[in-house]
């Protein structure tokens, strides 16, 4: 297909566009959200931790959900989405790009919080994955868990 050297590429308009994946912010700039943490730590992982992530991540979403989040990316497990135990391959995992990640943690955001939480559990207690995230992450993991430990305080 030829291409004109003078085509003229239209900007996408910034509220539509996926924010840029960043491993660590810099110091004394604010925290980026959840989402483009986790995404941006899923694609510096070993596969198996990916595995285990997606799995969680996974377990928490619906079959409608499944089939939609990025852009069909996780379709291939609507069959088992209601299932105890969801098997997720090392290449599965290797399939994932940040911007499916970045999807898939902003859903499990908004609609099951607990089980973001569990992922940030499952990402604390690996110091590998904690060497390769950064400070950035384990402030945030520190903080969802001691939300959760004050919120347990409050409903004995």
């Amino acid at each position: 297909m030829k291409m004109s050297k003078h085509r003229n590429l239209k900007e996408i308009p910034a509220a539509t566009r996926r924010p840029k994946v960043a491993a660590a912010p810099l110091p004394g700039q604010p925290v980026p959200p959840l989402p483009v943490l986790v995404a941006g730590v899923f694609a510096k992982l070993r596969l198996a931790q990916r595995v285990r992530v997606l799995r969680r991540l996974l377990m928490s979403v619906g079959p409608m959900a499944l089939a939609v989040l990025g852009s069909g990316a996780f379709a291939k497990f609507v069959v088992e989405a209601r299932w105890p135990r969801m098997s997720i391959s090392l290449d599965d995992a290797a399939r994932v790009t940040a911007s499916q990640m970045f999807e898939l943690v902003r859903y499990v955001e908004q609609s099951n919080p607990q089980a973001l939480q569990q992922v940030m559990v499952i990402l604390a207690r690996d110091a590998g994955s904690m060497a390769a995230v950064g400070a950035s992450v384990a402030l945030v993991a520190m903080r969802h868990l001691a939300n959760r430990k004050a919120l347990r305080g409050q409903t004995v």
